[in-house]
């Protein structure tokens, strides 16, 4: 489907958005940060959007749906329990040291799975996704392995939050990859069951 069957406000506000948080995200965590699925997916995203590229967005897709609902539940049970989300995937959000307005623009993370659903509804899945986006997940996992720290960990490749020591670094490098893989193929098929009923899957 052509570009057009997405609101002219959207494409504009999303651009409005990306130019705001990139300068800000550089300057607070570095270059680095970018490699996250999260913000890969949202830079990424705004090339899906102003081009109405069903590829790109349905890899995106099944890329960060479950991590991002992960998030939510992770962001919201630390506002129940008083910040101390489980796990401390969130934990950042309630980081005084951390500038409010930096953690403001976090909050992307609480609209963009819902936002990509409901483009990929609205333009149709593409079922090539689940081929398209490995290899593109695995060049993002390798590169935080070799260009972050342990302590950024970024993707978790040195272990879930924090640095894990139950294996070699490589190891645990090859079993996320694995992991990784098997979630998107599992994510996949979640979402072609799910719009199976709208025939929005071709």
């Amino acid at each position: 489907m052509p570009s057009s069957t997405i609101p002219g406000w959207l494409k504009w506000g999303y651009l409005g958005f990306v130019a705001v948080l990139v300068p800000a995200y550089f300057w607070w965590y570095g270059p680095a940060n970018f490699l996250w699925f999260s913000n890969a997916a949202l830079l990424l995203g705004l090339a899906g959007v102003w081009l109405g590229h069903r590829l790109i967005l349905s890899s995106l897709l099944i890329a960060v749906l479950v991590p991002e609902l992960g998030w939510i539940m992770g962001f919201l049970s630390g506002l129940v329990l008083g910040g101390e989300p489980p796990l401390g995937v969130t934990a950042y959000m309630f980081d005084p040291d951390i500038p409010p307005f930096i953690r403001a623009l976090s909050l992307y993370h609480a609209v963009l799975p819902f936002l990509l659903l409901w483009l990929v509804v609205r333009l149709g899945y593409d079922r090539r996704a689940v081929f398209c986006w490995p290899p593109v997940g695995w060049t993002l996992l390798v590169a935080s392995y070799l260009l972050s720290t342990p302590e950024q960990n970024i993707n978790w490749v040195f272990g879930i939050s924090e640095p894990q020591q139950l294996m070699p670094p490589w190891l645990w490098l090859a079993a996320l990859l694995t992991a990784s893989t098997l979630l998107w193929g599992a994510t996949h098929l979640l979402v072609t069951y799910l719009l199976r009923w709208s025939h929005a899957a071709r």
